[in-house]
C-alpha cells in the first residue's frame, strides 16, 4: 500500500512528520501503567510502511540496542518515501525484570493474535495485531539467542512466502535460514494477514555484541534502500542460504567447554568441544554430526544430558 502518513488509534500522523505515541497495554499490581513507546516516522512522499520491532522477549537486549542505535543515528529521520513504525521494547515487564516472559510466565511470541481480555502477553499481542499489523506492509522482528545460547547473525523467513524471502534477501544478513511458521507467533499471524515479517537473530540474551548490532543496522538500511524509503547506499556482500537446521545435544552431564563456535564451517566428525566429569575421571567428545555451518552455540559451562550445545545449518540430506 502507498500510505500518505499513518492513522493509528484514531490519530493521524501526516507526511513529513514524526510522532511518539504511548500505547497503553496494562497495569501492574503496584498500579504502575505499562505503555509501548512507539516512534512513527512519516516520509515526505507516499510509500510502504515498515515495522521495526525489538524486545519481544525482555532479556534479548541486543535487539533493543539495535533500535536505540538506529534512533540515535537518526537513520529514520530522513525517510524520503513511506513510513517507519519503531517499537524499541515490546515486553516492558520482561525488560525491567531481565526476563524472557511476562509475570505469569507466558511468552508473548506464543500469544498471538491475543485478546483484550486475556493475560498481559495476550493483551500485548492483541494490541500489535489490531493496531499495527493492519497498517504495515512488512516488518523486521529483532531477536537474540536465549538460555546462554549465542546466535550468529542470521535472518529467518517463511520458505512458502516469496515476499518474506525477498525481504530476507534485501536485509542480506551473513546467514539466511528457511524456517516454518510457529503457531500463535507474530510471523504466523502476520502471514495470515498477508504481511511478510522476517526475524533477525543474533547474539546472546543479556549481552551486547558489536558485530551483531552492526550487521543488523546495515540490514535495516539495505531494506529501506531497496524499498525506495531512503537513498543511503549500504555496502553489499554475499549471504549464505540454508534450508535445514538441527541441534547437537549433550550425550552426558558435566562441564562443557567448546572448541568451535558460531560462525564456523565444520566437517562431519570434527571435534567441537568436550564435556568433562567434574571429578576429573572422564571426558566425552562432542563431534559434528554432519558437514554444516554453526549458527548457534551454548555458552553454559555446566550442562545436563540432552541440553542443546550446537545449532547446525546445512542443505545436504547426508
Amino acid at each position: 500500500m502507498e500510505a500518505e502518513g499513518i492513522t493509528m488509534l484514531g490519530k493521524h500522523i501526516a507526511q513529513g512528520s514524526y510522532e511518539v505515541m504511548n500505547l497503553h497495554v496494562g497495569q501492574l499490581p503496584s498500579a504502575t501503567k505499562l505503555y509501548l513507546k512507539t516512534h512513527i516516522f512519516c516520509g515526505t512522499k507516499p510509500g510502504p510502511t515498515m515495522l521495526l520491532l525489538a524486545g519481544m522477549h525482555g532479556d534479548e537486549i541486543n535487539g533493543i540496542e539495535i533500535v536505540r542505535r538506529a534512533l540515535d543515528q537518526k537513520i529514520f529521520d530522513h525517510v524520503v518515501a513511506g513510513n517507519v513504525i519503531v517499537i524499541p521494547i515490546l515486553n516492558i515487564y520482561g525488560f525491567i525484570n531481565f526476563s524472557r516472559h511476562v509475570p505469569d510466565g507466558k511468552d508473548v511470541n506464543r500469544s498471538f493474535p491475543g485478546t483484550s481480555r486475556g493475560s498481559l502477553a495476550s493483551r500485548v499481542a492483541h494490541l500489535l495485531t489490531k493496531n499495527v499489523l493492519p497498517i504495515i506492509d512488512f516488518g523486521i522482528d529483532l531477536h537474540t539467542g536465549g538460555d546462554n545460547r549465542f546466535n550468529f547473525p542470521q535472518v529467518r523467513f517463511n520458505r512458502r512466502d516469496d515476499q518474506a524471502r525477498q525481504l530476507a534477501e534485501q536485509f542480506n544478513a551473513p546467514i539466511m535460514i528457511e524456517k516454518g511458521l510457529i503457531p500463535k507467533s507474530l510471523r504466523k499471524v502476520a502471514r495470515d494477514m498477508k504481511v511478510p515479517i522476517i526475524v533477525y537473530e543474533g547474539g546472546e540474551s543479556l549481552r551486547l555484541d558489536g558485530y551483531v548490532i552492526d550487521e543488523a543496522l546495515r540490514g535495516i538500511k539495505r531494506v529501506m534502500l531497496m524499498n525506495g524509503m531512503t537513498t543511503e547506499e549500504v555496502h553489499e556482500k554475499k549471504s549464505s542460504l540454508y534450508a535445514k537446521t538441527s541441534w547437537i545435544r549433550a550425550s552426558t552431564s558435566g562441564l562443557f567447554i567448546w572448541s568451535q563456535k558460531s560462525g564456523t564451517q565444520v566437517r562431519k566428525g570434527e571435534p567441537l568441544g568436550s564435556i568433562f566429569d567434574p571429578q576429573g575421571r572422564s571426558r566425552s567428545a562432542v563431534l559434528a554430526t554432519r558437514d554444516s555451518f554453526i549458527i548457534g552455540h551454548n555458552n553454559t559451562p555446566v550442562v545436563h544430558k540432552g541440553d542443546a550445545l550446537f545449532h547446525l545449518a546445512y542443505n545436504s540430506s547426508k
